[in-house]
């Protein structure tokens, strides 16, 4: 028996748990920072002593619970966060690193939300890393429900990853202001371009941003209700404020804090996002029809 700890237990985390869970060579724990009344609930501690851990840590709250909790015995690690820190504009992989050598490092990606994970619906993955073995590895422990590729493309993954759910709150809003199928698809294969665009500065590969990674899960996260950031969008287009948003999420909504990391990015590199910006400018008070002007007559 494998035994695999995930870290974080939000309903992305119980949903990596259950499907772990699925394999029969799995013995899957599972631990947050307040006790919960789940299956193979543990302590930290516990978890810490295992070998392969998977992450669902938000992406802003990584770094400080990294410095605070984690200690390095040559675990491996999936992260299944995804976001650019705020505060810093550092990828997850810059901030893990400060912890854990890259070769014990892995990244996972593709269009996957967790209720249709928890109802053991067919899903296809991506596990990206600078270790062909720790991939291979992770991999052979989901179930046969989830297919899995391979990339070396780590930093393609996180690009696509942190920038697919800045243009699902941009397509909730379109959404919400009920500008129609025509506008929602032509936002969305710009926001494609865009990211990659984005994606080229730190030398990710095109073929990332076509695939399950890239457009997979960007065409997920930005046409459905059950997408967080699509409904930050939505709550953005009916006037609500960020604080409405979230209280009425009740959730962590990764494309917020990465709409503020793009911006900041985009400033000190002089890179050209159009839609991340009027995402940015709309979360600081922006109306959101004169930001569809702006983008329009630009």
């Amino acid at each position: 028996m494998k035994k695999i700890g995930v870290i974080g237990a939000g309903k992305w985390g119980q949903a990596l748990a259950f499907a772990f869970r699925q394999n029969p060579d799995n013995e899957v724990y599972i631990t947050s920072r307040t006790k919960r009344d789940i299956e193979n609930f543990v302590s930290l501690e516990e978890i810490l002593k295992l070998e392969y851990l998977v992450m669902t840590i938000p992406a802003q709250q990584v770094a400080c619970w990294l410095d605070d909790n984690f200690t390095y015995s040559d675990q491996k690690i999936l992260v299944a966060a995804k976001g650019i820190e705020a505060s810093t504009g550092r990828f997850l992989k810059e901030i893990f690193t400060a912890h854990v050598p890259p070769k014990n490092l892995s990244f996972l990606s593709g269009p996957s939300f967790a209720a249709e994970v928890m109802a053991a619906l067919p899903a296809a993955l991506v596990i990206s890393s600078e270790n062909e073995e720790v991939a291979n590895a992770f991999s052979s422990y989901f179930p046969s429900f989830i297919r899995t590729y391979i990339s070396e493309d780590v930093m393609g993954a996180e690009v696509a990853g942190a920038y697919k759910n800045v243009i699902a709150i941009a397509a909730g809003i379109c959404e919400g202001l009920e500008l129609g199928h025509n506008a929602s698809a032509s936002l969305i294969s710009r926001g494609l371009i865009e990211m990659r665009r984005f994606g080229k500065h730190y030398g990710a590969e095109d073929d990332t941003f076509l695939g399950l990674s890239g457009a997979g899960e960007l065409f997920l996260t930005a046409s459905s209700t059950m997408s967080r950031n699509f409904r930050v969008g939505l709550g953005l287009a009916a006037g609500k404020s960020q604080t409405e948003i979230l209280e009425e999420l009740g959730e962590v909504a990764e494309g917020i804090g990465t709409a503020y990391a793009l911006n900041t990015i985009a400033e000190e590199r002089g890179i050209y996002l159009p839609i991340a910006a009027e995402v940015y400018a709309i979360l600081e008070g922006k109306e959101p029809q004169k930001s569809l002007k702006d983008l329009l007559t630009r």
